[in-house]
């Protein structure tokens, strides 16, 4: 059987100047399943409020992280992965895109279907599922495909959090440092809004149900149960014992977002004589501005700047060996 392999990451603006961060941001914010208000108030919060005032401090922030050469590090991360999982397997066309901005989806897609496969495997890089992420990925890849007079078997895979290479892949990435030297440590998943988690729960609230203590049938796709589990796990292979770590969660657009912030919750650590910290980011597997800038420098200040004296974190897994086997075993 000719199979392809679609991966999908979040996207990134094409340059870092101020119009390509704005072209970038309306389209990812204008996405229903990411503001999910009523479209004309979307319309005009996102066009004359949002990215007018966030274009361009965000493009200044590209710019620190920009390479003249490779582009973002969201962008070379991914095509290096792909180049090392078309390596590894090829009996498959393996192809990358963008959720937002380029490669496109469409694009990508058209690409892979000209080759007539039999069977195309879509894996959005996000290894906990939410309608804004891996929700979106799939509403577009069937918006794509619907219009299609052949459509191949399709296969997508919406979440692998609990995968067990996945999980060992951040162990490998983790041994770079002495964790049990550390004060705490901190896994700083992305954040979403809390009316995203409730509306996994159609007759009741994330609140009622157990997503902090274990995985059920009614929770199993609600993004802040899969993230806990996710740092269950990791803790267990790393033998972090529960009281040394916390689960928190970054780069909020407003306050009615899944709780404890990263930022408020490492500013109040060195009042409570955590001065050592090492903060994970699971929930992205590619390094990119809420790694590399958020992470590793705003969080480093505010950290310092409220006593503390050392705050490291891990890389994501970019395109790690044992990553790119975790794939194939999600996959297969």
């Amino acid at each position: 059987m000719k199979k392809a392999l679609l991966i999908v990451n979040l996207g990134t603006p094409n340059n870092p100047s101020y119009f390509s961060v704005f072209k970038y941001l309306r389209q990812f914010l204008m996405d229903g399943r990411v503001i999910n208000i009523n479209p004309i108030l979307r319309f005009f919060l996102v066009n004359f409020f949002i990215c007018p005032t966030r274009s361009f401090p965000s493009a200044k922030l590209y710019k620190q992280v920009w390479d003249k050469e490779l582009g973002s590090p969201l962008l070379h991360n991914t095509m290096k992965l792909t180049e090392k999982l078309q390596l590894k397997l090829p009996n498959y066309q393996v192809e990358f895109a963008m959720r937002y901005q380029n490669p496109s989806i469409e694009d990508v897609l058209n690409k892979i279907l000209a080759n007539n496969p039999d069977e195309l495997i879509v894996l959005p890089l996000f290894p906990h599922y939410a309608a804004a992420t891996t929700g979106s990925v799939y509403e577009e890849v069937s918006r794509i495909i619907s219009k299609k007079w052949v459509v191949p078997k399709i296969n997508f895979i919406n979440q692998f959090y609990d995968n067990e290479k996945f999980i060992d892949a951040w162990v490998e990435k983790a041994e770079e440092f002495d964790i049990d030297s550390y004060d705490k440590v901190v896994f700083s998943y992305h954040g979403v809004p809390n009316s995203h988690v409730d509306n996994v729960y159609p007759d009741s609230i994330c609140e009622d149900h157990d997503c902090e203590t274990k995985i059920t049938e009614d929770n199993k796709f609600c993004y802040k149960a899969t993230t806990y589990e996710t740092t269950k796990l990791l803790a267990s292979k790393l033998n972090i014992d529960p009281k040394n770590y916390i689960v928190s969660y970054q780069s909020r657009l407003r306050d009615n977002w899944l709780t404890p912030f990263s930022d408020k919750v490492l500013k109040s650590m060195p009042k409570n004589d955590v001065n050592n910290v090492l903060v994970f980011s699971p929930s992205f597997t590619a390094d990119c501005l809420e790694t590399i800038i958020e992470i590793g420098d705003e969080f480093q200040e505010i950290f310092q700047e409220e006593g503390g004296e050392n705050l490291d974190y891990v890389k994501s897994l970019n395109y790690s060996d044992l990553w790119a086997d975790a794939i194939i075993d999600i996959i297969n």
